[in-house]
């Protein structure tokens, strides 16, 4: 949201809001489990209020509006108690520990990043096999030794993570931010390359969403600037968003301000600047629809001017020679390509260099080596597409096969770019080209302990509720048979236009070595498919999200894929709402569930995190007919008393500032006090995490063998041992 998940929310108003509380009852929160694993279930009690809101004439039941206030000392303890359940649950479940030994054989392996050049100097995250946490280094683009500038591994004892980085174009000094508790919340520091020593004057706070833009000399950059006014509410800061401009050695109080914030919560303001430094653009992002955009020509013009305002359509420009290329949806929905003269940048004026194609949605386009690469999706995998600067076919750029590829890393005069290559069956790997003569080499690889040759993938298509085709993935052994026997694990997200794309994931090889399925779906929401894909899964149409990731399920059973009585279904942040939404209205169909720090309550979720920034998502509840919607699928206020509920594994983080934790705790004590199947509800808090998680590797192993050994137990699919 930033996509609620990606590095991406209005209180209701009075007239709309009544609602009455009855005295609060003694507080009773045991800390122990009332069943064990064995006998199949595992619940902490939780105290229930009579709270109803009438809201637009409807009656609305909130009875664990109290666990939104994570402040209180009840809430804690019923924090501590609930994590201490799940923990006590998971590690006693049979074969976890074979799964932890596993897993830290596959991602205690190296990792490595796709570089950065700037100046004479390549930048990359690496981790070595024995680290927590990947580390910033740097070396000559012409070869040489390797060297560590940044390695978080020892910041607050691990604590602190290492957010945006991002090089001056001489590549002598690195602006980066700390991001404490792995959350979205950073303050930005800067770096000297040659002497690794921090600048103690250039310590920027309020950086949450700084993307430096640094000037062609390196003496400054613009940056987003978030403050923090005592008494302000998460959900009203985004409105409180500045452009700014820091002069290196100077302290932040005399940054200058550039652009003022809009006031409006619902939107986003970012900047970028051109390499030369001679235009500025700022943009007024209204979630993930559209956008406004103003350019200003440093050094000629006193003021903004826009470029385009007002449009509900997306817009991205890159400048370089004085020139604007423009990738937008205005028109086309799986996006075109416009130049236009800086001088002359009014609407009139652009000339379409790439048509829209109709097979394919264009995702993003660079700028590199005098070329322009386009990053193509094709039925969901990976194009990379090479044009002139007018528009005029190069090549393609040659993959070895099938899977995601981010598009090229370089610079716009050099002939030499970056890019990596991921699939379900090959590990991440980063190339080296020249645009040239289209000569390319591996540059880096993941090498991981597995035979990625055992594994298979299909993509096929399934109807959906109303008949729509969707596209799925579907990952496997080679001798698992199609036979309807197999268990299976399905994820999807299906908002924001993001596209789920083939990826290497190496902690659901044992999952896939027990003989599990893995399938991916391409939910509308998404942006597989282009605009009109998204919008089809957005505002009023977001019970056609649930309805595709349901289908997906069904078509998985019907076509002997997998064994219908075990699929579970995974997803987080907005696939977190997926999951819980499918769960409730169809709490038939699936094994087990997996959800990851959600959105759940939709008609409270814009007064706590960043969900004001997402109304134009899903619409704004204080307004009468999105609440209509809204409450209509709101997974929270659908758990019906009395169903029999699957097994429930909540995932949730402690320092999540995106999306509030409040959601998944009301909604794991509403599950508990309603299910009638006596299952497990299970709530687990990462401690020292954001909502991306936590980012050391031994977190990840704990949380992956929990979910995995939840998967075996709920399915059941043979215990793995040791080895």
């Amino acid at each position: 949201m930033r996509p609620i998940f990606l590095n991406t929310l209005v209180l209701l108003g009075c007239s709309a809001t009544s609602h009455t509380v009855t005295p609060p009852e003694p507080v009773t929160t045991p800390t122990t489990p009332i069943a064990s694993p064995d006998a199949g279930t595992a619940r902490v009690q939780t105290r229930s209020e009579t709270l109803v809101d009438t809201l637009f004439g409807q009656k609305v039941a909130d009875p664990y509006r109290w666990l939104e206030d994570e402040k209180s000392a009840e809430v804690q303890a019923w924090m501590v108690a609930q994590d201490a359940n799940a923990r006590a649950f998971l590690e006693a479940l049979p074969g976890r520990t074979a799964l932890v030994k596993r897993l830290e054989a596959l991602l205690y392996v190296g990792a490595i990043g796709v570089p950065v050049e700037r100046g004479t100097r390549l930048f990359y995250m690496k981790r070595d096999a024995h680290q927590e946490k990947a580390v910033l280094c740097w070396r000559a683009k012409e070869g040489g030794a390797e060297k560590v500038l940044l390695d978080p591994n020892g910041w607050d004892g691990g604590k602190t993570s290492l957010g945006t980085w991002v090089p001056s174009w001489d590549g002598k000094r690195v602006a980066f931010g700390q991001n404490p508790n792995h959350a979205d919340e950073a303050v930005m520091h800067l770096v000297d390359v040659d002497t690794g020593k921090w600048s103690e004057v250039d310590v920027l706070e309020g950086a949450k969403y700084a993307g430096p833009s640094w000037t062609h000399n390196g003496r400054g950059f613009y940056y987003e600037y978030l403050p923090n006014p005592a008494g302000t509410a998460i959900a009203d800061r985004p409105g409180l968003t500045e452009i700014r401009f820091h002069t290196l050695g100077e302290p932040q109080a005399k940054d200058t301000l550039v652009r003022a914030a809009t006031h409006d919560a619902t939107t986003f303001l970012s900047q970028s600047l051109s390499r030369d430094g001679k235009v500025l653009l700022v943009y007024v992002v209204h979630g993930w629809t559209h956008n406004d955009v103003y350019m200003k020509r440093l050094g000629r013009d006193r003021d903004f001017k826009p470029l385009v305002v007002g449009q509900r359509a997306q817009y991205s420009v890159d400048v370089w020679k004085g020139y604007l290329y423009v990738l937008t949806d205005e028109g086309a929905p799986r996006k075109r390509l416009f130049r236009a003269s800086v001088d002359r940048p009014l609407r009139e004026a652009w000339k379409q260099i790439v048509p829209e194609d109709a097979q394919a949605t264009l995702q993003g386009t660079s700028l590199v080596g005098g070329l322009l690469s386009l990053d193509y999706l094709k039925a969901a995998t990976s194009e990379l597409r090479l044009v002139t600067l007018l528009g005029k076919p190069v090549r393609k750029v040659a993959l070895p096969e099938l899977g995601s590829v981010s598009n090229l890393q370089g610079q716009e005069d050099s002939p030499v770019a970056y890019y990596s290559l991921t699939s379900f069956t090959r590990a991440f790997e980063v190339y080296r080209t020249n645009l040239r003569t289209g000569a390319t080499t591996l540059w880096a690889k993941v090498e991981v302990p597995v035979d990625a040759s055992r594994y298979t993938s299909d993509q096929v298509r399934y109807p959906s509720k109303d008949g729509t085709e969707v596209t799925m993935f579907i990952v496997r052994k080679k001798d698992v048979a199609r036979d309807g026997t197999a268990p299976a694990l399905l994820y999807g997200y299906g908002g924001f236009n993001v596209s789920m794309t083939p990826s290497f994931i190496k902690t659901l090889i044992p999952w896939l070595d027990a003989g599990g399925v893995y399938a991916l779906t391409n939910l509308r929401g998404g942006g597989e498919y282009g605009k009109a894909w998204h919008e089809a899964g957005m505002f009023k149409n977001k019970q056609k999200v649930f309805d595709d990731f349901i289908g997906a399920a069904e078509a998985l059973g019907k076509e002997k894929w997998a064994d219908p009585k075990r699929i579970a279904i995974f997803g987080g942040s907005n696939g977190g709402l997926l999951v819980g939404a499918a769960m409730v209205q169809r709490p038939d169909l699936f094994g087990a569930v997996v959800c990851a720090v959600p959105l759940l309550d939709m008609v409270r979720y814009t007064q706590f995190g960043s969900g004001r920034t997402w109304a134009e998502e899903y619409g704004d509840p204080s307004v009468e007919a999105d609440f209509g919607w809204l409450l209509a699928y709101s997974p929270y206020h659908h758990v019906v008393a009395g169903t029999r509920y699957p097994p429930l594994l909540l995932l949730s983080s402690d320092h999540d500032d995106r999306v509030d934790p409040m959601h998944a705790r009301k909604f794991a004590a509403l599950v508990e006090a309603s299910s009638a199947s006596h299952q497990p509800v299970l709530l687990r808090i990462e401690r020292n995490a954001g909502h991306g998680g936590a980012d050391q590797v031994k977190q990840a192993v704990a949380q992956s063998a929990d979910m995995l050994a939840f998967l075996f137990l709920e399915l059941g699919v043979p215990s793995p041992t040791a080895p």
